[in-house]
């Protein structure tokens, strides 16, 4: 396997989880841009519910192909060795279920009762680039949940899970198992795991100075010369922090 991995039950520190929480998914994505790394957001991937809490946790991923019609059934879908209803109980806690859909919304990558099974196990959340069944009754779980649209019919209607913890592409983006996911109300960014705890730092202090900046702009000042950060906004940044960051509530 290409790239560099991390056993996606390997536990994410909480500082840095803590971190990623207090930061924005658009921030995360420009820190990751100044280190080369172009496609980090996913595409046509948003929250299921407006105002839902923020989602962070490594990737733990299900991977779906067509169904094919003398494979794929209701009878097939019941089975305990069953990919997707396996994927439900061996996702960890703490991580967040990614379901590569290959964009299709034709059939359910997952329903209500999986949502909820996932949310009483303490997984963090999940992904898809295709859709949910049930969405009401999935808000109602609590589990932040992105999709890209609803999709209401039976799973084996179109998909067929065929891998679990394999690097996937979900959105538009490559997703390898340990990676750190941050979802929130912009969309979802995957953070490769070794670069997870100085992204999270430094969107912190970027979203601190931009903090500064709102204050300066509200009082009239011009965003030339403020912001993005030259070095001389910066000092006037570090002397407002000396002070302690006055105007703040």
């Amino acid at each position: 396997m290409t790239g560099i991995a991390t056993p996606s039950d390997a536990p994410l520190d909480e500082s840095v989880r803590g971190t990623l929480l207090r930061v924005g998914s658009a921030t995360v994505a420009n820190v990751l841009l100044k280190r080369g790394l172009r496609n980090v957001l996913m595409t046509g991937v948003r929250p299921l519910a407006p105002g839902q809490p923020a989602m962070v946790g490594p990737a733990y991923t299900l991977r779906f192909i067509p169904a094919r019609e003398d494979l794929d059934s209701m009878a097939t879908y019941r089975r305990d060795d069953n990919l997707h209803r396996r994927a439900i109980e061996e996702c960890p806690p703490g991580a967040v279920l990614v379901i590569d859909a290959f964009g299709s919304t034709a059939a359910s990558s997952m329903g209500d009762l999986m949502a909820a099974r996932l949310h009483h196990r303490g997984v963090a959340g999940a992904v898809t680039d295709g859709g949910y069944r049930d969405s009401a009754a999935i808000r109602a779980t609590g589990l932040p949940c992105y999709q890209r649209d609803n999709a209401p019919r039976a799973t084996p209607v179109a998909l067929c899970p065929i891998a679990l913890d394999e690097p996937v592409g979900c959105g538009g983006v490559a997703v390898y198992p340990g990676d750190v996911l941050l979802g929130d109300s912009d969309g979802v960014v995957v953070i490769p795991r070794h670069l997870a705890a100085e992204a999270a730092q430094e969107a912190l202090d970027t979203e601190r100075f931009e903090e500064f900046a709102a204050l300066r702009i509200a009082a009239g000042r011009p965003i030339l010369g403020l912001f993005p950060a030259t070095p001389e906004s910066r000092q006037e940044y570090d002397a407002w922090v000396a002070a302690g960051r006055p105007g703040l509530e």
